[in-house]
């Protein structure tokens, strides 16, 4: 039957937060607002904030990204605060392998959000759905070796520094090869925490 059969919920909540599917009309406008306000921080660490895309760009980034959870090759959340319905950011598992059963979790916040704890709060619901509800083996966070603040949430939530790739990729602006941090979670770990 394959993957594409298994039930995977179109939104998850935390105490503070909804995750969720991005499938709505305009949700590239609210993620283009977050981009273009954090760009000087984003524009460090991720390749697609080199400049602010257009609208139009990110609304085909996110209905691609719907399409990819319905396919059940990507799971893509956009994150909501529950009382405000502010956006905060967005997370996901990608880079899923289904035979072996493991992904890598992917995530990153408008500015004015961080230091709240709201993203370690929703990678831990992402983890807990990654490990209980699809029962993967093994979930990954990468992150480059200067970005200490992302390095910060897979710390706190007991994923280990299982490898430093030297010069596995390259900076956000192309420009220089960087260091990849490399956390893991097998099952094993995940049901002692």
């Amino acid at each position: 039957m394959g993957p594409i059969v298994i039930e995977i919920p179109s939104s998850l909540e935390t105490d503070r937060l909804l995750l969720r599917v991005p499938f709505l009309s305009g949700d590239g406008r609210v993620v283009n607002k977050a981009i273009r306000e954090s760009i000087a921080e984003l524009s460090k660490w991720l390749p697609f904030a080199q400049e602010i895309p257009p609208v139009e760009e990110i609304e085909s980034n996110l209905r691609n990204a719907h399409i990819k959870f319905l396919a059940r090759e990507s799971f893509r959340f956009l994150i909501f605060h529950k009382e405000t319905d502010e956006y905060i950011g967005t997370s996901s598992i990608h880079n899923i392998d289904w035979e072996v059963k493991s992904g890598e979790i992917g995530y990153w916040s408008d500015k004015k959000y961080s230091g709240n704890g709201y993203m370690t709060e929703a990678i831990k619901r992402l983890t807990d759905l990654g490990m209980n509800q699809l029962a993967f083996n093994r979930l990954e966070i990468r992150c480059e070796a200067a970005n200490v603040k992302s390095q910060a949430i897979p710390e706190k939530l007991g994923f280990k520094l299982e490898a430093v790739l030297k010069y596995e990729d390259l900076s956000a602006d192309g420009k220089t090869l960087t260091d990849t941090y490399m956390y893991g979670m097998i099952m094993k770990d995940y049901e002692r925490l």
